[in-house]
């Protein structure tokens, strides 16, 4: 197939929803399609540069939150890009300009448009004017206005799913939880990869060692974890937290440290580039997380690709994910945070717990994903000829 992802966020940004795009071409791409990307341009990117695959189009800095971007201007470009690339589907990953502009594209071009809903915007009201002029009734509203007629829509878990059926969403809706490259997770360069990277830290090769990984975000909770640790220290005196990321929230984070006191147990690393983030997995022991925003938690599936536990804050998502002590534990009050994180930093992990492990990496796998996203396609491309009563080659399969 001929697949055009439209999206807003895309690398050299980072995030979750950037990872699971690339995740998604990646995979889609090793399996015989043919994937174009539709985005923005960004400051990090030089205007001449070319990359093959990728149209990116004119945007400025969003309100608010200006390390993402909305396009302001493209839509005829776009349209006549995707004619020539002969597209049979259009996905869109945004809500914003991109997804419009792919919305419009699909229906002049007679083909289906499919949607994955990654974010749960009523957690992140806080960035438009601190909440005071968007509430959770308008996200409702713009949500349903936007995925009206959309030929299918992907819902990563079952929270967003209860969510889009409570906005009266009527697309065709199905969970497919967002995939990992398991084998990039697993992957070790040398045998001693493990200890340079904890050398460089100022770590030695027994510290226990707690990590929270994401965008330093206010809704990430980020500040929960850090007052939970003097509590582990209390029993773990050589304990050290390490905070990969950044964003908004890391002054007010750095500053509650210092407070506290915690500058010789807490490190800030800043951004670290996508395709180093496994080595951070795979030095650490536990991975924590006090979010109760997240509708995929990406990061908790890297982590179980690989090898790592995770302990995080109990939501209609991680119910579904954590289904064994194997895969981690999660938490509603700092005392099981506490516990459960200790119970991780002192046991060490079993031959046992590594299978219990690989069996939930298959359901996750990108691999599957893809498989599945694909099958969506074929699906709704079935949807559209039957609402339209138009004939749809259905069986269109990989071409190079």
């Amino acid at each position: 197939m001929n697949i055009g992802l439209f999206t807003d966020t895309y690398f050299p940004q980072v995030s979750g929803v950037a990872t699971s795009i690339k995740t998604l071409r990646d995979e889609l791409e090793a399996q015989g399609h043919n994937v174009y990307i539709f985005t923005t341009t960004d400051p990090k990117v030089d205007k001449d540069k070319v990359e093959p695959g990728i149209f990116r189009f004119a945007s400025v800095p969003f309100v608010s939150f200006t390390d993402r971007r909305i396009a302001v201007r493209g839509l005829f470009k776009a349209y006549r890009i995707a004619k020539e690339l002969d597209l049979d589907v259009i996905h869109n990953q945004t809500e914003f300009s991109l997804g419009w502009m792919g919305k419009v594209i699909a229906r002049a071009l007679h083909i289906p448009c499919v949607h994955t809903y990654h974010t749960m915007y009523q957690d992140y009201l806080h960035y438009i004017a601190n909440g005071r002029i968007l509430k959770p009734k308008n996200v409702k509203q713009m949500a349903s206005l936007y995925l009206l007629h959309m030929t299918g829509v992907i819902a990563p878990s079952e929270r967003v799913l209860k969510t889009l059926e409570g906005y009266g969403v009527k697309a065709p809706i199905r969970i497919i939880p967002t995939g990992v490259n398991v084998e990039r997770y697993q992957h070790i360069d040398r045998p001693d990869e493990r200890h340079e990277l904890r050398q460089q830290l100022g770590y030695q090769d027994d510290t226990p060692v707690i990590l929270s990984l994401s965008r330093l975000a206010f809704e990430k909770n980020i500040h929960e974890l850090i007052e939970a640790l003097p509590d582990i220290l209390e029993r773990l005196p050589q304990a050290q937290m390490l905070i990969v990321g950044d964003g908004p929230a890391r002054e007010t984070l750095e500053h509650q440290v210092a407070e506290l006191k915690l500058t010789k147990h807490v490190t800030f690393t800043g951004e670290i580039s996508n395709d180093q983030v496994y080595h951070y997995y795979q030095m650490a022991d536990v991975l924590t997380s006090a979010s109760d925003s997240e509708s995929q938690g990406l990061t908790y599936i890297e982590a179980l690709a690989a090898n790592l536990p995770i302990v995080v804050m109990q939501s209609p998502y991680t119910d579904e994910l954590i289904d064994d002590k194997a895969i981690g534990q999660s938490f509603q009050k700092k005392a099981d945070l506490v516990e459960d994180t200790i119970y991780y930093l002192t046991q060490p992990a079993s031959e046992e717990d590594g299978n219990r492990r690989a069996k939930k990496l298959d359901e996750i796998s990108a691999e599957n994903f893809a498989k599945r996203v694909v099958r969506f396609y074929r699906d709704s491309q079935i949807t559209l000829a039957e609402s339209s009563h138009e004939p749809v080659n259905l069986f269109r399969g990989p071409r190079g």
